[in-house]
């Protein structure tokens, strides 16, 4: 990854954290559908059954959200880029000459 563009390392980054935080959403979603398998009260099972498909909603926006944000970021760092390269080369600074009366000559 050393030569790899910044671009690709963030889409890259995003992509791992979006896997994540779907395992960790899957995972919450299927403890809450256990509870309301395990529950006898109708009222209580429909209660764990809601909070599990809000989880997985609140997940899946949050993974969105995270998404969007790593590719605005990625597609702005690669327009910088290229705009870098096609934008001309700053002026160097012209050096000053020396007063003819300040400069030592051997005699």
């Amino acid at each position: 990854m050393a030569d790899a563009d910044l671009d690709v390392v963030i889409r890259q980054l995003a992509k791992q954290q979006y896997k994540t935080l779907m395992a960790a959403a899957k995972g919450r979603r299927d403890r809450y559908a256990g509870l309301a398998a395990k529950e006898k009260n109708g009222e209580a099972k429909a209660r764990f059954k809601l909070i599990a498909k809000q989880t997985m909603e609140q997940a899946t926006a949050a993974a969105r959200r995270l998404q969007i944000s790593a590719d605005n970021a990625a597609d702005s760092y690669a327009r910088s880029m290229r705009n870098a390269t096609v934008a001309a080369p700053a002026k160097q600074p012209v050096a000053k000459p020396l007063k003819k009366g300040t400069a030592k000559t051997k005699a």
